[in-house]
């Protein structure tokens, strides 16, 4: 069988107050196109649907439009599940009307797994859908440790624990695949990416899901990856339009997985022609440079972030005159020579041990005298003991 996995839609989401709701639009058409063309069977949608727990009204609309298209009013099973971004109760108000279309809506871990036969093929997927399992969703406290490491070992054994349960329900007869919206240890992230956990105490690792699937269609990260644990192939689909400057350069794609009971997931990458890039310009020349690359229409339907280096101070009206002549304008960052020297300085110097940067300091503020080594290992003390409080609050 042929089944698209993809997930982390976003729908909903701007940047910097910009709608993205027309390149949302064209995603769908292409995603559509894409799952007709290639004559799949089964689609995953693997978690953040929504930016938000409260979705605008025209999110929602073309949420549901795509599930009736990708449907096909009925004779192509869609799975999505909610992640940490959805609002569990809100993803799933509409699934007695979804199911009639052969959708289904998950918004809660639930112990069940879904039996998926698929006409074309004859075969039989068994799917288990694990949404976004943080406390609260699974109901449960996990520990009463305040330690991160305690912590991430009770949550990854937990995760473990849900899975090898329904895993049980696995036969060599099967496709066995599992679904969930989580972060693997290990796995890239970008600024896009709302922390899921505390910390790191939110993390799975790969084991975990290692758990008789031979693919695990996973949610959370934007950037498109994939590891290997024991005989399960596990992948993040990425988003499908990069959604921060940390994206710039990225290539957007869903996943087609051909499976055959007992047989090796092949795996193609299928990129991505809809949404805006986004760019990262920086002007050395100032804004004469940057006038020249509009004239030239460089970028020219781009998203960009523009450092701008300049001599002297610039107006609020060439800034606004900027703006207006390219609306893809977002970011404009004005870097002058001596504020440009300070931040390399600062960069420089945040790289150096804790212990030096007090020697440093105190040498500064004393006008010339070295702390002595115990002043200096009192410090660290005090330091790491607030550092600690910190993290327990």
């Amino acid at each position: 069988m042929r089944i698209l996995h993809t997930a982390d839609w976003h729908f909903g989401r701007t940047l910097e107050g910009r709608s993205r709701l027309s390149e949302q639009e064209a995603f769908v058409d292409e995603l559509a196109a894409i799952v007709r063309d290639q004559q799949i069977d089964l689609v995953l949608l693997a978690g953040d649907v929504y930016d938000s727990v409260n979705p605008p009204a025209a999110a929602e609309q073309l949420f549901y439009e795509a599930l009736a298209r990708l449907s096909d009013q009925g004779s192509r099973p869609v799975f999505a599940i909610a992640g940490n971004h959805d609002h569990p109760d809100r993803l799933t108000a509409a699934a007695p009307l979804a199911g009639k279309l052969g959708v289904t809506l998950i918004g809660l871990p639930e112990p069940r797994v879904h039996r998926v036969p698929i006409a074309r093929t004859g075969e039989t997927a068994v799917l288990f859908a694990l949404p976004y399992p943080s406390e609260s969703r699974l109901r449960e406290l996990l520990t009463d440790e305040a330690d991160e490491a305690v912590l991430r070992a009770a949550y990854s054994d937990r995760v473990r624990h849900i899975a090898m349960e329904q895993a049980k329900h696995f036969s060599p007869q099967t496709v066995n695949l599992l679904m969930s919206h989580l972060y693997v240890l290990g796995g890239k992230e970008t600024e896009s990416e709302r922390p899921i956990q505390v910390g790191g105490a939110y993390t799975v690792d790969a084991s975990a899901l290692a758990v008789g699937a031979r693919y695990a269609a996973l949610g959370h990260l934007h950037r498109p990856q994939q590891q290997l644990s024991g005989d399960t192939v596990i992948r993040y689909s990425g988003s499908p339009l990069a959604y921060s400057f940390s994206e710039a350069g990225q290539a957007k794609s869903v996943t087609i997985v051909d499976l055959k009971p007992g047989g090796e997931p092949v795996l193609e990458e299928v990129f991505l022609s809809c949404g805006r890039p986004l760019v990262e310009w920086k002007a050395k020349g100032g804004l004469a440079e940057v006038y020249r690359w509009l004239d030239e229409a460089k970028d020219a339907t781009a998203w960009i972030d523009l450092e701008l280096h300049l001599q002297e101070t610039i107006s609020l009206e060439q800034i606004h005159r900027l703006r207006q002549t390219r609306e893809g304008l977002i970011h404009i960052r004005p870097v002058y020579p001596e504020l440009e020297a300070e931040s390399e300085a600062c960069r420089a110097t945040s790289k150096l041990p804790m212990d030096e940067l007090f020697r440093r300091f105190y040498e500064r503020q004393t006008g010339g005298a070295l702390p002595e080594p115990e002043l200096t290992r009192l410090f660290l003390e005090l330091l790491s003991d607030e550092q600690e409080e910190e993290e327990s609050a």
